[in-house]
């Protein structure tokens, strides 16, 4: 028997851990409305400056005043921090400076509006993920939120004002709260302020006042906010119990239990209870007590329809393990503090009822201030049947056998002894009878105290062969081996079914913990997903299915299931993500199909469907339906994590790849807006020039008109290759020719540059894309122009390689060389090196890379000795033919 205790060594080390992990990490107060205009920022700012007051350092990191000139004056004395600038497609939007509160460390910050949603370009996407890491660094955080940006509650006020919410706030960042302060205001002093103009102006108001501040929707949105911080408060209070020892329950509110067991009649006390609930507005608990009683099939799926039903009208569902039912009953409800207890009235009376007292009775001995509402059956109810004994503890034939033979062998001996020897023989039976019992059941031990006392007194005690005993301590000894046997079985049996219930209770424990190792050394999702799905076909002795997706139209089947779904199993599995509640086998929802399908569900968002497929002729036991949720459980978890990471991902990617769409905008219009800045200015000075000054300005615009064409080629030629239309146009060139024409494509560029080039006389033509080569060479040299100082040579050489295999086209220079941290992305789209000159937008080294591959040869660039940088281009090479073989 169990009963309410004081907290264990383990459970006062764990609240101390997390004591202390709660007094590292920032202390976080939410003020909480129903809508806009109730009060939060304002009521905010009054609790900042009480504890400015007080002595605490408040940094105002961020608030909306909505030009609201009394909540303008709450930031009076306060410190404000400046807002980070971001410029967002033209458009600069002010956000919290995240590092800027990181450096100045302050003991509180005030930051506004949880649920927004941060500018592109912010260091996380969600202003609740600044907040986080905040508290992560131990700062406390002040900060406000509206019931309809809570995520659990978006679905409601969807339903309730028709208004879908875009942003939203995980229910696990309220739950780490420290404090939650509800800002109430009635529908009617909302509706006065809106008209005052203290919430909005104008015609905002007016359409506020016709749509979402409808005097319906503010009262429903009341409604959930006042619930939600109600169920909040009741929460705190069962976690503050839960840490101190009781014998009784508190009674801050109404909670009812209900007891449920594999009866008919629970249906109705399960049905009572609700309506008993629903009229005291009051919350309630089903629990059942697993007892070593075993349940045959139709018992348990009775049972599994009665917890069903609960479940479905909304009661809190709790299994407890225990063989005393009112014991446990009293401690379950002092642990959950329910005031009220509901039971079904015996029909009828068990023999041990008599000294031990009934259900109900013990249950008012045991309840304490807790009140006991007795429901009687009604008339069409069946009764109660005799439970049979449990599987588990029935005694097998080989026990019988071993008994027989046991007291053969005692009754032979006993044959061998003098006739006055028999109260040895007596003894000897009683010592027999409790030995077996160590071996033997129930019944087999039972038998043998019956057949060893009448083997007794009819073989062995005077007169013999007969019943009649002469004896008082005789008839003693004959009375005793009936009560030894009936204890010695009684206790054998308890102890194997309590032996068998901890087998089966280590069993889930097992399984769960290898799920979760599983789970955890798992270093994808699909190797999560095999090792959950092989557990569960090995434990289960079954075959099991997993679907993903966050609509019935997008589920799919994962390839480690080893149940493939046909459309009517399909069917169902869709029903079972849309309604989120499990359904198949072993349920009343569409039962008549071979699986049983089980929702994977996190934070009421249904993110697949795990079902399993049990031989036909096997079943579900309560505890195994408990197992595959905690499998769903765990699966749901897994599946959740690897959507973060993926979010993660992508919101990493969006935030790099905003970046470099800005720093490309930004060098594309410099490219483009220079050279036409400088024809435009020439052009505009052109007609009143002298003519020594006219050549000078032509020279001038025509060099920006180079410039402009080489910054419009490249990109071209970069879409080009990206896109796969580039094909080379092979012919024999000579290197010299390619140089030269390389040489003057840049020649403006390499003014101040002495160039240096050498050409092996041994050279054959290359056969090769001349345009290809000739803008691939001038890259490479303008980028020695950009990157090297004035004066500094450039050296250009041409020969063969790897005898005369591949020829190469080498282009050094004697600049600052190559920094190391640049050259695994040298060849890469738009790198830049910090102490380039201006101009360029990083396409030509990629260009370079994508033309070279494109003919069949490679691009490198090393160091080159002496000091420098050198690019060396190869391409394969063989002997030209003759013009007649051509």
């Amino acid at each position: 028997m169990t009963s309410a205790a004081r907290p264990s060594a383990d459970a006062l080390l764990a609240s101390l851990q997390a004591r202390e992990t709660r007094a590292k990490r920032g202390r976080l107060k939410v003020f909480l409305g129903m809508c806009p205009g109730v009060g939060k920022t304002h009521a905010m700012l009054r609790d900042a400056q009480q504890q400015r007051a007080a002595g605490t350092e408040v940094l105002v990191g961020l608030v909306e005043t909505h030009d609201r000139a009394e909540t303008a004056a709450l930031l009076a004395g306060l410190e404000v921090l400046p807002r980070r600038v971001i410029e967002y497609r033209g458009t600069h939007l002010a956000e919290l400076d995240l590092e800027a509160v990181r450096t100045r460390e302050p003991k509180l910050v005030v930051v506004d509006e949880l649920a927004h949603t941060n500018a592109p370009g912010a260091r996380h996407a969600k202003r609740w993920q600044d907040v986080v890491e905040l508290l992560d660094a131990g700062i406390d955080v002040l900060t406000t939120l509206n019931i309809q940006h809570v995520e659990s509650r978006a679905d409601a006020v969807a339903e309730i004002t028709g208004a879908i919410q875009r942003e939203t706030v995980p229910d696990s960042i309220l739950d780490r709260a420290d404090e939650l302060e509800l800002v109430d205001l009635t529908p009617e002093g909302l509706l006065e302020r809106l008209r005052e103009g203290k919430v909005y102006l104008g015609e905002r108001a007016t359409a506020a006042a016709q749509g979402f501040f409808q005097e319906s929707h503010l009262a429903a949105l009341r409604e959930l906010a006042l619930r939600y911080t109600a169920e909040r408060v009741d929460r705190q209070l069962r976690e503050l119990r839960a840490g101190r020892w009781r014998q009784t329950v508190w009674r801050s509110g109404e909670r009812l239990l209900v007891a449920v067991g594999a009866s008919p009649f629970s249906t109705q006390l399960v049905r009572w209870t609700r309506r008993l609930a629903a009229a005291q507005g009051a919350a309630w608990v089903a629990v059942h007590v697993e007892t070593n009683t075993w349940l045959d099939p139709a018992e348990q799926r009775l049972l599994d329809r009665n917890l069903a039903l609960a479940r479905e009208l909304g009661a809190e569902m709790v299994v407890t393990q225990d063989q005393d039912i009112p014991s446990a009953l009293v401690r379950t409800a002092i642990q959950h503090n329910a005031t009220q207890i509901v039971i079904g009235k015996p029909r009828t009376r068990r023999w041990r009822d008599f000294w031990r007292g009934t259900l109900v009775d013990r249950l008012l001995r045991l309840g304490g201030n807790i009140d006991i509402y007795v429901v009687p059956a009604e008339k069409r109810a069946p009764a109660a049947r005799f439970t049979s004994f449990d599987r588990e503890v029935r005694s097998s034939a080989g026990e019988y056998l071993l008994v027989a033979a046991v007291l053969a062998a005692i009754t032979l001996g006993g044959a061998l002894l003098p006739g006055d020897y028999y109260l040895a023989t007596g003894l000897v039976y009683l010592l027999a009878t409790l030995l077996l019992s160590i071996r033997a059941g129930r019944g087999p031990v039972f038998a043998a105290g019956v057949l060893s006392a009448l083997a007794w007194n009819f073989l062995f005690i005077p007169p013999r062969f007969t019943f009649r005993i002469g004896k008082v301590e005789d008839g003693l000894l004959f009375g005793t081996y009936f009560v030894v046997a009936l204890v010695a079985g009684q206790l054998t049996a308890r102890i194997r079914a309590q032996a068998a219930a901890e087998r089966r209770r280590e069993g889930r424990a097992v399984a769960l913990f290898q799920l979760t190792r599983a789970l955890a050394a798992a270093r994808t999702l699909d190797e999560a997903v095999f090792a959950a799905l092989r557990q569960a076909d090995e434990l289960f002795g079954a075959r099991t299915a997993l679907l993903l997706g966050p609509s019935p139209q997008m589920l799919q089947p994962h390839f480690a299931g080893s149940f493939a779904l046909d459309e009517r199993e399909r069917g169902v599995a869709e029903w079972v993500l849309q309604h989120r509640r499990s359904a198949g086998r072993f349920t009343d929802t569409l039962p008549s199909v071979t699986g049983f399908y089980l929702p994977l569900v996190r934070e009421d968002h249904a993110l697949g469907v795990f079902g399993i497929v049990v031989p036909r002729e096997a079943d579900l036991s309560l505890a195994q339906r408990d197992l595959l949720e905690a499998f769903a459980r765990q699966l749901a978890l897994s599946v959740e994590q690897d959507q973060l990471r993926e979010a993660g991902e992508r919101e990493q990617l969006l935030a790099e790849s905003e970046k470099l769409h800005r720093v490309l905008l930004d060098s594309v219009s410099h490219e483009l807006r220079t050279p036409l800045a400088v024809i435009t200015g020439s052009l505009e000075n052109l007609a009143d020039a002298p003519a020594e000054l006219r050549r000078a300005l032509v020279s001038e615009a025509r060099g920006a008109a180079q410039r402009l064409n080489r910054v419009v080629r490249n990109l071209l030629d970069q879409t080009r290759l990206e896109s796969g239309a580039l094909r080379p146009r092979f012919d024999w060139c000579d290197a010299r020719d390619i140089i030269n024409a390389a040489l003057d494509s840049v020649h403006d560029e390499l003014t101040g540059h002495p160039v240096d080039v050498e050409v092996s006389a041994e050279l054959p033509p290359v056969r090769a894309d001349f345009a290809l080569m000739e803008q691939s060479l001038g890259n490479l040299l303008l980028n020695s122009a950009r990157h090297t100082p004035d004066g500094t040579p450039v050296h250009i050489t041409a020969g063969l390689a790897e005898g005369g295999q591949r020829v190469f086209f080498k282009v050094a220079d004697r600049g600052p060389g190559l920094p190391p941290a640049l050259r695994p992305h040298l060849f890469h789209k738009f790198p830049r090196r910090d102490s380039a000159r201006a101009g360029g937008l990083g396409l030509g080294l990629s260009l370079v890379r994508g033309f070279v591959v494109a003919q069949g040869g490679e691009v490198s660039a090393g160091d080159n000795p002496g000091g420098g940088a050198v690019f060396t281009i190869y391409l394969p090479h063989r002997e030209p033919q003759s013009r007649g073989s051509e």
